[in-house]
């Protein structure tokens, strides 16, 4: 505290580490004038001859003085040294603490920041850093300034103190603590004086203060905003001069302003240094991008309700503002520097983007440039002004949206509920650790913008921020998701990938609307769960949308020959790309995931996907194409869906090709894959298409009369007997591919009982082939052909009982055919029980149907015991 019997204190009482500070710095000056050490030159600077006869004089200087004056606690002190640069004086003192004596009563010799003479950034002369006793040290010496007339920076020499004091930027900051004398020093005469009457002044006429150093105009302003002085009457008038300005623009460097700012911004009074920017005319000079051309003024109208309200909000003085916006969204130091950052560049929020100086990178926003190259922000106060204009819109958007379905719960949807905690979390997620800053950012324009009236915006975002706060989602952007990507890839039976980002956002999404859950094993059965559950559900829209349509939209296309329509180019097909294979699992994963709630609402989003899959030239990609179709149209779908939309002749049409990919020219195995896919397919869109009966499909189309579709369900099913059985028989005999056959006659009897009795019909083409299939001499060789050609004649026989007397024509074609087959297993080594077993039963069928005829009594009385008699056939019946 300052002491003394005067109107003005003559001295300074110090610290105990200030005391010890003073102590050594007077015993490093005093060995060094004993030791002579120094010489005409210092760090490269002349001496003027009269100093380099004189001993050492140190004073602590400017703003510690000033503090300690008025009774504040300081950390750090520039010490002035009167021939000496501080580097050398720094050198000196490491010396001097290397003596073992003087370590013990000091400490060690302290590191030493060396921060060289620049010429060209007006420094002529070395200065030093150190940290000594706890305090940070400044070493410098006395200087003077003369400029050079041309480019008018300033040349640095050794000065006197009253000639360093009234090179100073004020009044209050030039006063001295001798440390010989303990005296404060006032050389400029007015510093005592201008601390009493609170006023920043400079030493010397403003006018040319300010032209010899433009940067003085934004530190009398932190200094008066700081100690809350007003600014002399003569320097304001200076500072709002226009050549001052142009000055401070063109020849102060930016990284200098951006220092004085922050500390302006950081400092007590943020809103009187804004407020003193402001009128003084000063925006457009401070807070501007000299590196660029920006052709758009900004609206500085903005600028004063902008800091207007940060410091109503801040300082509570505003009982109109809910407390809300301020417990929240300026709840620490950095939150509020970032309020009063926001305030300085609204002006600039409305100015369009700025083309990019490379081409291929985004546009920047205007306000970010201000930041980045108007006061050189640090980049993350950069990034928090870009994400504050990218989020803007989505930001006012679910504001508002929150505050007016709180307003009228009625008016939400379900599938739109800006209030869930689901929507807020994941928004506050989506604008991460800075989104109160955002939020504020977006307020303060509303504010500024005027579109609506005061009461309702604040109202709007305290009713958002009371909605976010209550449901627990403040810090929604911390909280870890209950599983990652592996896990979630591994739920889906697919492969990790770049779908998983989205994926866990919607995990994360019903993660946070069911708050209960804590244990991942919940979350993951959550995602295999595929019956009427949320989450799968939110993840099929997801899924589709944003990773699904994009793979298969991105391939170019032309007209099909056959459909008309668009047929995938074999040269550009993404999910081909073995980086997006995970595709193809996804879609699977999707159509098993669909319910009856929505899988009609996706079907149109799927079926284009499938039908690219169809129209691939590898036959992998039709099979699956076959399989996830199938899985599709065996869910609850009314046939109307396809009916009115033409998309059963579309899927016909191209289904029913894929019976002509037959060997030689398809590799057997590839041919019997696909085309048993493709029966399977179209049976499933027959199912739906034509189900057996009215009662099972509530919602089939009544378009047509009873009769008319059991006439169209016929032709269906008759046509896939000729074209998906018959006609790949007939081209490729069950001889030369019986995998082909086996896979064929395996959808038979299925087709068979769709048909029922109309079957008949097929059998003078059906029995005679399969009944060659069983007197084959080597058909033991191909068990499962010959399994599945007893399995289709007995369905055959079983399901034409009623029209006996074809069945009875054809009795002879089985009958021979069983006999043959029986034969062969007697004469066989291996174990054939089960065709035995399956003979007896086709046997067992053929004597039932045969025994009911009307002409039995033949039947009964002659040809089945005369068969019985056979000895080779002994044990068939």
């Amino acid at each position: 505290m300052a002491s003394g019997k005067s109107a003005n204190p003559t001295t300074l009482e110090l610290t105990e580490n200030e005391t010890r500070l003073r102590q050594l710095l007077l015993d490093v000056a005093a060995h060094i004038d004993e030791q002579h050490a120094t010489d005409s030159t210092a760090g490269g600077a002349k001496v003027p001859d009269e100093l380099a006869k004189q001993k050492i004089v140190l004073r602590f200087t400017g703003g510690w003085v000033r503090d300690k004056l008025l009774g504040i606690g300081s950390h750090d002190i520039d010490v002035a040294i009167n021939k000496m640069t501080g580097y050398d004086f720094g050198l000196q003192m490491r010396e001097y603490l290397q003596v073992s004596g003087n370590t013990k009563k000091y400490g060690s010799a302290p590191g030493l920041y060396k921060i060289e003479a620049n010429p060209e950034k007006s420094k002529n002369l070395e200065t030093a850093s150190t940290n000594v006793l706890g305090i940070d040290v400044d070493l410098v010496n006395l200087r003077k300034e003369t400029y050079n007339e041309v480019t008018r920076n300033p040349e640095m020499e050794f000065g006197t103190a009253e000639e360093d004091a009234l090179r100073r930027d004020a009044t209050v900051n030039a006063m001295f603590y001798n440390l010989q004398t303990c005296q404060i020093e006032d050389f400029t005469g007015r510093g005592f004086e201008d601390m009493a009457a609170k006023i920043i002044r400079t030493p010397l006429e403003p006018y040319q203060t300010f032209k010899d150093d433009p940067l003085r105009v934004l530190r009398l302003i932190r200094f008066a905003s700081r100690l809350d002085y007003i600014i002399d009457r003569e320097a304001e008038l200076a500072m709002g001069n226009e050549e001052i300005k142009e000055a401070l623009m063109k020849k102060i460097s930016r990284e200098r302003v951006g220092i004085e700012l922050e500390k302006m911004l950081r400092g007590p009074r943020p809103h009187m240094a804004l407020a003193l920017i402001d009128r003084l005319g000063l925006y457009v000079t401070v807070f501007a991008d000299p590196t660029r051309d920006i052709q758009f003024q900004p609206e500085v109208s903005y600028f004063k309700p902008a800091y207007d309200f940060v410091e109503a909000t801040a300082s509570g003085t505003d009982h109109d503002i809910p407390a809300i916006l301020s417990n929240v969204l300026l709840s620490n130091a950095e939150e509020k520097y970032l309020a009063w950052v926001t305030a300085a560049l609204m002006p600039w929020v409305d100015a369009p983007t700025v083309p990019n100086r490379k081409p291929t990178q985004p546009a920047h926003y205007a306000a970010t440039l201000i930041a980045q190259e108007g006061f050189k922000a640090p980049n993350k106060v950069a990034d928090v002004v870009t994400a504050s204009l990218k989020n803007g819109e989505e930001i006012r958007e679910l504001v508002h949206k929150c505050y007016a379905q709180l307003q009228r719960p009625n008016s939400k949807r379900s599938d739109d509920d800006a209030t869930d905690r689901g929507t807020l979390g994941m928004a506050i997620r989506r604008w991460k650790s800075s989104w109160r800053s955002q939020v504020l950012f977006s307020l303060v324009y509303e504010l500024v913008l005027g579109s609506m009236s005061r009461e309702h915006i604040l109202q709007s975002y305290a009713t958002f921020l009371n909605q976010a706060s209550k449901l627990d989602v403040l810090e929604a952007y911390t909280f870890k998701p209950l599983i990652n990507g592996h896990a979630l890839a591994k739920a889906l039976k697919t492969k990790p990938g770049a779908w998983m980002t989205e994926a866990l956002n919607v995990v994360m999404a019903w993660q946070l609307r069911n708050p209960d859950v804590t244990d991942p094993a919940e979350a993951v059965k959550a995602v295999k769960s595929s019956r009427n559950s949320e989450l799968p559900s939110q993840l099929v829209s997801r899924f589709l949308q944003l990773t699904i349509r994009p793979l298969f939209s991105q391939t170019s296309s032309t007209p099909s020959t056959t459909t008309g329509k668009p047929r995938a180019d074999p040269k550009h097909k993404p999910w081909k790309d073995p980086k997006t294979e995970y595709a193809i699992d996804l879609l699977r994963w999707i159509v098993s995931s669909l319910d009856e709630k929505n899988v009609e609402s996706h079907f149109r989003t799927l079926l284009p996907p499938i039908l690219q899959l169809l129209d691939d030239v590898e036959t992998k990609w039709k099979t699956t194409a076959c399989d996830l179709l199938t899985t599709l149209l065996l869910k609850p779908l009314p046939s109307s869906l396809l009916t009115r939309t033409g998309l059963d002749k579309v899927l016909a049409d191209e289904l029913r090709p894929l019976f002509t990919y037959l060997p030689p020219l398809t590799p057997e195995p590839e041919s019997a894959d696909l085309l048993s896919h493709a029966l399977t397919a179209l049976s499933a869109l027959a199912t739906v298409l034509h189900p057996a009966s009215q009662s099972q499909s509530q919602s089939q189309s009544q378009s047509q009369p009873p009769a008319a579709q059991e006439d169209a369900r016929e032709r269906f099913f008759d046509k896939l007997i000729l074209d998906g059985i018959l006609a790949p028989l007939l081209h490729c005999p069950p001889t030369h591919g019986p995998l082909l056959a086996t896979a064929l006659l395996a959808h038979l009897p299925a087709i068979t009982q769709n048909l029922g009795v109309l079957v008949v019909k097929h059998l003078n083409s059906l029995l005679p082939l399969l009944s060659q299939i069983l007197r084959d001499a080597f058909i033991l060789a191909h068990k499962p052909l010959l399994m599945a050609a007893i399995a289709s004649m007995q369905e055959l026989v079983r399901v034409g009982e009623p029209r006996v007397g074809v069945v009875v024509e054809h009795a002879g074609e089985v009958l021979q055919g069983v006999a043959a087959a029986w034969y062969r297993c007697l004469q066989s080594e291996e174990d054939v029980a089960d065709v035995k077993r399956a003979l007896r039963e086709l046997m067992a069928t053929l004597d039932a149907v045969l025994s009911r005829h009307e002409d039995e009594s033949k039947w009964l009385a002659v040809y089945k015991p005369e068969l019985m008699e056979v000895p080779d056939l002994k044990g068939l019946f």
